[in-house]
């Protein structure tokens, strides 16, 4: 039986440390996938993936290992809406950061929802903030949604 694979958008993510936990528990494989190496735990089955500075190169990686797994034993991490939607569709679980999943029913809303922002950022003329902070509670959720999906695979 092979083992579940995590790939992790990583440049952004700062549930890192929390997925290697969770990773460990369930004996899953994990790849740190980013622009710039990070470091990483000692460990076989956690391997750092370190990809080219070009637009979309980690999102390009991520997406052809997605689709190259087993269906049903890969969980991506991302915030990125336009990878998660092509990690569904390569068969991926698909889990943000603060633990909301994407889903083959509610990644066309998020794309829409995607599109609207930034046509509302684009006239607010550097007007504006941001996403809110990550809090503990983002946190919890993530390593509650992890685990959720993680046993679910498992089974």
């Amino acid at each position: 039986m092979s083992p579940i694979t995590i790939l992790i958008d990583a440049d952004a993510c700062p549930v890192k440390d929390e997925i290697y936990r969770v990773a460990d528990r369930f004996r899953a494989e994990v790849r740190v996938v980013s622009n710039a190496p990070f470091r990483i735990p000692d460990s076989p089955r956690i391997k750092r993936v370190v990809v080219s500075d070009s637009f979309d190169a980690a999102d390009d990686w991520i997406a052809e290992a997605a689709d190259g797994l087993p269906k049903g034993k890969c969980v991506v991490i991302t915030a990125d809406i336009l990878l998660a939607e092509r990690c569904l569709k390569a068969g991926a679980r698909v889990l943000k950061h603060n633990g909301e999943e994407f889903s083959h029913a509610s990644i066309g809303g998020a794309i829409a929802t995607r599109a609207i922002m930034a046509d509302l950022r684009a006239g607010m003329d550097g007007i504006g903030g941001g996403p809110a902070p990550f809090s503990k509670t983002d946190r919890s959720r993530f390593l509650q949604a992890l685990d959720r999906v993680l046993v679910g695979l498992a089974r």
